[in-house]
């Protein structure tokens, strides 16, 4: 009886093998070594196949969706992929193995956006969890946003002579920066048309370098009326905080037809008219043209050479606003006003320069118009 239970037992064990043989044969179940245990399969690991926009690209629109494609499906993991400098908004699984960033705001005009994709176990985990052997990087730069936005938001915020009302709401934030359909208006009916000829919609003019730069002065930015990063992200903030233009839109008209004269507006209405001034004598003369004032103190010590030959060294000329070049709005005691007699500055009596002051911020158009001397 032990006999043949022992054949038995031998038996079965015998069939086991051979049915475990032919399972392992057909491709089905674990692969087991010749010690009989189990061999653990190896995940492969994670990698990118692309990321749009692509790395060292330029002319990014603002509105660009951001997405990375790797090469196996993905369930997530601890780190998703960062924006240095920071873009809000998140990312979500688009496809198997395709993720897109939804941005709550555009990227930021003249901006290289550095992308990092973390790698490990602090980065995107496969799902059967293959990881990034390192991290990935992508740089793309941002192009330039169109004038005719910058405008239409300087216009929204007050900057600007005109009004700007959109046809419609943007259709995603992403598209805050993407010029939109609507009209500008002329804010007030008394805007002198030495003012209004100097507009033109959608292209680069001195009403809109004014306003940049009284843009600037207001938000501690660098006065240069130039349009990068920092200007673009302050007219963002602004607009979504709502925070507007507090000050009056100035404007200062010099006549040089005798007796030579300053009008100063302010929000289209006229409030110093017929100022008596002196510009530049002969051989000093006051350009014609309109300018930004890009320089605005109390006091100024100006030092120069008379078209005589002679020198001058005025150390605290009082109320200057410079606007071109050496050439200032400012007080200065004459025996009289309204003739070219200055070294190319607007002079005015100085208790004129003091009421003109408050009103002829940096970013405030001076137009100088007339016969020459």
């Amino acid at each position: 009886m032990i006999s043949v239970i022992v054949i038995v037992v031998a038996a079965v064990a015998v069939g086991a093998f051979a049915l475990g043989r032919h399972r392992q044969a057909s491709g089905h179940g674990p692969r087991v070594n010749a010690a009989g245990a189990t061999a653990t399969t190896i995940a492969k690991a994670l990698t990118i196949v692309s990321t749009s926009p692509a790395a060292g690209a330029t002319g990014i629109p603002s509105d660009q969706v951001v997405t990375v494609q790797l090469s196996s499906p993905v369930d997530g993991g601890s780190g998703m992929p960062t924006f240095d400098p920071p873009v809000p908004g998140t990312w979500t699984k688009v496809g198997p193995t395709t993720l897109s960033f939804a941005a709550t705001a555009p990227l930021v005009p003249t901006v290289t956006e550095t992308l990092t994709i973390p790698a490990g176990a602090s980065g995107l985990r496969g799902t059967h969890g293959a990881l990034l052997a390192a991290p990935v990087t992508a740089s793309f730069t941002v192009t330039q946003a169109s004038t005719e936005r910058l405008q239409q938001l300087l216009a929204q915020l007050g900057y600007l002579p005109v009004s700007f009302t959109p046809a419609a709401p943007l259709a995603s934030p992403i598209e805050a920066l993407t010029a939109q359909t609507g009209s500008f208006d002329w804010r007030w009916a008394g805007t002198p048309p030495s003012l209004a000829s100097l507009w033109t919609e959608g292209s680069e003019n001195v009403i809109t370098k004014g306003a940049v730069m009284n843009f600037e002065s207001q938000h501690g930015l660098t006065v240069d009326g130039l349009v990068g990063r920092r200007v673009w992200s302050a007219l963002l903030s602004d607009v979504a905080t709502g925070r507007v233009n507090a000050n009056p839109y100035t404007y200062a008209l010099v006549s040089k037809q005798l007796p030579e004269a300053m009008t100063l507006f302010a929000n289209g209405a006229p409030v110093m008219v017929n100022v008596p001034v002196n510009t530049g004598a002969p051989g000093a003369d006051t350009v014609d043209g309109t300018y930004p004032v890009f320089e605005h103190v109390t006091s100024s010590r100006m030092q120069g050479t008379n078209p005589d030959g002679s020198t001058y060294d005025d150390p605290a000329v009082p109320w200057a606003s410079y606007f071109n070049g050496g050439d200032a709005l400012h007080g200065f005691v004459r025996a009289t006003y309204g003739s070219p007699q200055s070294n190319g500055c607007v002079e005015m009596a100085i208790s004129s320069a003091a009421q003109a002051w408050p009103l002829t911020p940096i970013g405030t158009l001076v137009s100088v118009v007339g016969p020459a001397t």
